[in-house]
């Protein structure tokens, strides 16, 4: 018998209760021990990546997407733009 995703099995229902840790990567930044220390208020750590490219998206410590920042109110969120294949069991 195939496998389906509208199958509402009680072992797929009990999976959708666990916790996962979701968050989304800005870019990278190599920064010496002294040169962190020298940080304070109002420094600027140049990243990585340009304006325009894509964030990082880990579920777990394992990349799992990518996506754009956006403000939703007065907070920061994510649009998904991209979701790599084989990490949903593809």
């Amino acid at each position: 018998m195939a496998d389906d995703d509208n199958d509402q099995s009680p072992t797929k229902e009990a999976a959708y209760d666990i916790q996962v840790e979701l968050y989304a990567v800005l870019g990278r930044a190599d920064v010496q021990v002294k040169q962190l220390l020298k940080l304070g208020r109002g420094a600027v750590v140049e990243l990585d990546r340009k304006i325009n490219e894509p964030i990082d998206l880990y579920v777990n410590k394992m990349l799992v997407g990518r996506g754009e920042v956006v403000i939703v109110d007065d907070r920061l969120g994510v649009t998904v733009t991209d979701m790599l294949k084989g990490q949903r069991g593809d």
